[in-house]
């Protein structure tokens, strides 16, 4: 079973591929979503709501009706605090931001707008909310964020962040997604809105300084006078998003060497390379949506790019190009757990069932506790608050991880803490990343991971979501007894799908929460041949079941 890859990948983007944006917005405003198409209702998933303005799935009537569903919360949960309101560089989400304020406004919610007017990454947003918030028992803030992630251009997002700081949990987001779709049919109509030219001189608006109290922070986190000290030559590519207006700050501020490869920022995101199947992706884990930065890691000790929001971290090295995002984790997790001396003994790493099992083995070697969630970066925000976790990290390139102190960071996936974090294990050790991987892979065995995403159905989706342990009658899986068959996490959180593991490997499968996909990921620790078997296993009991259906 292997990823199909279009013959465009990895090259620049044709001009006959960048989407049309006057048409875009022009469709924000003018396409109303059919409520009794279940494509283009409102459907949160591991992390907020997307869509195409262009299919109807991300218009002005989602915009309105979420944050009326939102206000509507916000009562019941006695929120009353401001909230922080911001956006990255998809074409949709100023028009978005712009909606979301009118409705807020009517609302009587204090908003805080960026200072500078512009791009704001996620990890900014969660770092602003919890800043707000710390030491106070009322007057509590949340926030919401225009964006669709990684997700290709003509699409937008909206994600809502409560006062934790972190992606809303499912019982919040059931209930927004509920009011919502209730009121979506009339939400143009009935949703009140004050008009955006008042709502922007309200006195409800305030300006918050995103980029500054953010950055001010990152030496906190990170090591950054270590990587001053070595000299450690850094390469950054946004990839066109909300991080072009901050790294070339964070490099100018802590006198780091290196350069920012791109700072443009284009709606059309033209100067992309394509990704595996043709489409414009901002997906910094992606080797070939990474094409521009991999070509010049040559003139770099280290590399890194994020996408639009900056909450996902893509590493590449002189010697191994992009290193796969398990990998980074893996090391990551192996520097920090041996280099922060201030964190307590009893922290936790935690880590997605769908994310390598190497960092399980690894957990053991570290004699630490793992944590292991559904997919989601929302099932991570209770143990990063309580000082459960002081590593949560997920297979798609997002991660966090404490200050140095050992004192809560964010609650969001921190592209720019893990991309520094590359640095700073250079800086320290005179070793790559990658390096600091293999030697991990040496002691606990090589890693054969990969991940297939197939077209599905609603009625496959939901089939798969719904099935039980006793439905998949698997004895075997590449050459070896099945040892477990589950449909939850460990701490007895619904999964969504299935997991099946083995001695020396394991597959899971899960419809996606926004595309028409079902995912399927497996690893191997013996060979790629039986990463391959496991693979056809997987597939194969899969299609089985389907069938029978």
């Amino acid at each position: 079973m292997r990823r199909h890859v279009d013959p465009r990948a990895g090259r620049p983007v044709a001009a006959a591929d960048l989407i049309d944006v006057p048409e875009l917005l022009d469709a924000y405003a003018a396409v109303r979503p059919e409520p009794a198409d279940p494509a283009q209702r409102v459907v949160f998933g591991t992390s907020g709501h997307r869509g195409s303005a262009l299919a109807g799935t991300f218009n002005e009537a989602h915009v309105v009706a979420i944050c009326g569903a939102i206000c509507v919360h916000r009562k019941a949960a006695g929120v009353d605090g401001p909230l922080f309101l911001a956006g990255d560089t998809h074409a949709l989400s100023t028009p978005a931001l712009r909606t979301a304020l009118e409705v807020f406004v009517a609302a009587g919610v204090t908003v805080m707008l960026d200072a500078r007017d512009g791009y704001t990454p996620t990890p900014a947003v969660s770092h602003a909310i919890l800043r707000h918030n710390q030491g106070r028992a009322a007057g509590l803030a949340d926030g919401v964020i225009l964006t669709p992630s990684h997700n290709p251009p003509r699409d937008g997002g909206l994600k809502y962040n409560p006062p934790h700081g972190g992606p809303a949990e499912p019982a919040i987001t059931e209930t927004i997604e509920r009011l919502a779709n209730a009121a979506l049919p009339t939400a143009l109509q009935d949703v009140p809105r004050v008009p955006y030219a008042r709502a922007a001189r309200s006195g409800l608006v305030a300006r918050y300084d995103y980029r500054t109290c953010f950055i001010a922070e990152l030496p906190q986190v990170v090591d950054l006078a270590a990587i001053r000290k070595a000299g450690v030559r850094i390469g950054i590519d946004p990839l066109g998003g909300a991080s072009a207006e901050y790294w070339p700050v964070v490099m100018e501020t802590y006198g780091l060497q290196g350069a920012v490869v791109s700072e443009a920022i284009d709606p059309r995101f033209a100067f992309m390379t394509a990704d595996h199947d043709g489409e414009i992706r901002m997906d910094c884990s992606s080797p070939y949506a990474m094409a521009r930065l991999v070509d010049l890691r040559g003139r770099f000790d280290v590399a890194f790019g994020n996408d639009p929001d900056a909450d996902r971290h893509g590493v590449v090295t002189p010697s191994s190009g992009l290193i796969a995002p398990n990998r980074y984790l893996a090391a990551a997790v192996a520097y920090l757990f041996g280099h922060r001396p201030a964190w307590p003994a009893s922290l936790a790493i935690g880590k997605t069932m769908v994310t390598s099992a190497l960092l399980d083995r690894l957990a053991a070697r570290l004699e630490r506790p793992l944590v292991e969630t559904p997919v989601g970066f929302r099932w991570f925000v209770e143990g990063l608050c309580d000082g459960t976790l002081g590593f949560a990290g997920e297979e798609s390139a997002g991660a966090v991880f404490r200050r140095l102190d050992g004192t809560l960071w964010t609650t969001e996936k921190d592209g720019f803490s893990l991309g520094l974090l590359a640095a700073e294990i250079l800086a320290r050790t005179g070793q790559g990343p990658d390096a600091v991987y293999e030697a991990v892979a040496d002691a606990l065995g090589p890693s054969y991971y990969e991940r297939i995403d197939a077209p599905a159905t609603p009625r496959q989706k939901a089939w798969l979501r719904g099935l039980k342990p006793q439905d998949l009658q698997l004895d075997q899986l590449g050459g070896e007894p099945v040892l477990s068959v589950e449909v939850a996490s460990p701490r007895g959180e619904p999964f969504g799908g299935v997991r099946v593991k083995t001695r020396s490997g394991w597959f899971a499968a899960r419809p996606s929460g926004t595309e028409p996909l079902n995912k399927i990921y497996a690893e191997s620790f013996v060979s790629l041949d039986h990463l391959q078997a496991i693979q056809a296993g997987a597939q194969g009991a899969l299609d089985a079941l389907s069938r029978g259906a």
